[in-house]
């Protein structure tokens, strides 16, 4: 399986400009293709094709007065930013014809988006020199903060530029095959909340760090300080990337929290169980940003590739499974229960029940997992005795025990 592994850089002042005329010539191509291919549609003409937009937006462009600064960085940049295009109308389409989940058409790049990047292929002759640095065509040698080994050569590489004005190398590689944990023998089920971000079948509860609502003091702070500064100003750029570097924060906390928990969680258990929940529909209600503070969609991905890297099984069970209206002891289906109900009791076998324990037991047994919810707050409860045997009447009526007096 290919993985991405992304280090930090640290260009020089000279460096950092060559990035920047990178990132706004790939843009300018992007847009020119762009703009090409919506003008052929909108006269019914032939789409054009990548080669065709190639030669006459980068080969002959660059022959003109007013695209020549295209020549001044890598030509790779500028073919791999109309293969992002084709990749942009090859999902789209395919969207369409539900092959894929719906996105919307390719839409044109501005220098003030939050993100820039440039990608190079093995053709731009990019290389890692032997004292560590990234060596980029046109670019120069950049210093890198290396956090581990690659465990493979990578193929391309990507020059990412955050909102925050960070700089970053992205690597695709392949992994080796070598990289299977050993077998044990856990198997869990995971229900996902807001209280307790994780639940877990045998009666584990993960508490849910809440980083963005612990922030929100910091992040209103700054947002106003923003707001208050006039707009083109140095000052207003400056308050901008101290906004940015507040959110990269807490989203760079909760990235940590959600790997160091998903490789916990893999490590020890052999097969995974979770809810393929609707993360687009609970995002529309009044729990939005509590909803987008816990980040499930990314916790759950990464509980997908590491699975099937460390050999582990991973299952997901569809959201219409009613996982908390089913008794886990007996399986009635006791029906739909409000929120604000945590614990309830089984009409037919009188278990008591943790609500969020309950649903994390039914999602390993949806999945076909056999476990156990020794740890979890599930207990018999007090079975009442049928009417006729109860009572302690005299005089020929039966007692407790259905014995008749004599």
């Amino acid at each position: 399986m290919q993985l991405r592994y992304s280090f930090r850089l640290y260009p020089n002042g000279p460096q950092r400009s060559a990035l920047a005329r990178a990132f706004g010539c790939a843009r300018v191509v992007y847009n020119d293709a762009l703009r090409a291919r919506e003008d052929a549609r909108a006269k019914g003409g032939v789409f054009p094709k990548a080669g065709d937009l190639s030669r006459l937006l980068i080969t002959e462009a660059k022959k003109t007065t007013e695209r020549a600064w295209l020549g001044e960085v890598s030509a790779v940049v500028l073919q791999q930013s109309l293969r992002d295009l084709d990749t942009a109308y090859r999902n789209f389409f395919d969207g369409l014809a539900g092959k894929r989940p719906r996105m919307g058409a390719p839409r044109f790049k501005s220098r003030k988006d939050n993100r820039q990047a440039v990608r190079f292929t093995a053709n731009a002759r990019w290389k890692i020199t032997a004292g560590g640095d990234l060596s980029l065509p046109k670019i120069g040698d950049v210093r890198v903060r290396w956090s581990r080994t690659l465990p493979s050569t990578p193929s391309t590489v990507t020059v990412v530029k955050d909102a925050a004005g960070r700089y970053f190398a992205s690597f695709v590689v392949e992994t080796e095959p070598g990289e299977i944990l050993p077998g044990v023998a856990g198997r869990v089920g995971i229900d996902l909340g807001l209280s307790h971000f994780a639940i877990l079948s045998d009666g584990t509860k993960i508490e849910s760090p809440r980083f963005l609502r612990r922030a929100e003091k910091k992040l209103k702070r700054e947002q106003q300080r923003l707001a208050r500064k006039a707009k083109g100003s140095n000052n207003r750029t400056k308050a901008r990337l101290k906004v940015a570097r507040a959110h990269t924060r807490v989203a760079d906390a909760r990235r940590e929290f959600h790997h160091q928990l998903s490789t916990r969680i893999i490590r020890d258990n052999q097969a995974v169980a979770v809810e393929d929940l609707a993360v687009k529909g609970l995002a529309r209600t009044r729990l939005a940003k509590s909803v987008h503070d816990a980040g499930w969609s990314a916790f759950v991905a990464m509980l997908e590739y590491k699975a099937a890297r460390y050999g582990r099984t991973f299952v997901r069970i569809g959201r219409f499974e009613p996982t908390s209206q089913v008794c886990c002891v007996c399986g009635i289906k006791d029906g739909p229960k409000p929120l604000h109900v945590r614990v309830w009791e089984c009409r037919a076998c009188g278990a008591v029940l943790d609500r969020d324990i309950n649903a994390a037991v039914n999602v390993a047994k949806a999945a076909g997992l056999a476990v156990s919810a020794c740890r979890a707050q599930v207990r018999p409860g007090l079975v009442p005795a049928q009417r006729e045997e109860t009572g302690t009447h005299r005089d020929g009526h039966t007692t407790a025990a259905g014995i008749p007096r004599v």
